[in-house]
């Protein structure tokens, strides 16, 4: 089994509105029900951790072993950002059913690429 999410030219920090593309492959033991790929962003921290799925791409018709190519249009926030009592991190997130195979690649989006610093407070 095995999961792989490919960036076009390896690339993970992206500014808002840009386009994240590349391809994903798998190859598992049987024909999945389902397969698709989430643009996602999660915080973690303190308190209560939120997950928000902003886009879903289905593959149709998955077969046992498959690359297929991915194209997403970053939307304009929230932007990645990193502080003492929380962060928010971007994700692609390649899941494939039955049995909740999952593969993730974190991605920062945010101006320059640069994932917001926030001071201590």
């Amino acid at each position: 089994m095995a999961l792989v999410i490919q960036i076009r030219d390896s690339k993970t920090a992206f500014a808002p509105g840009d386009t994240v593309a590349g391809n994903v492959s798998w190859q598992v033991d049987s024909t999945p029900k389902n397969a698709e790929l989430r643009l996602l962003w999660a915080t973690s921290g303190r308190g209560i951790e939120d997950v928000n799925i902003v886009e879903t791409l289905p593959f149709p018709n998955p077969q046992a072993t498959e690359t297929r190519p991915f194209s997403f249009t970053l939307p304009e926030g929230p932007y990645s950002f990193a502080g003492t009592l929380i962060t928010l991190k971007w994700q692609l997130e390649l899941a494939i059913d039955p049995r909740d195979q999952v593969e993730q690649v974190e991605i920062t989006v945010a101006p320059e690429g640069k994932a917001v610093r926030l001071p201590r407070v």
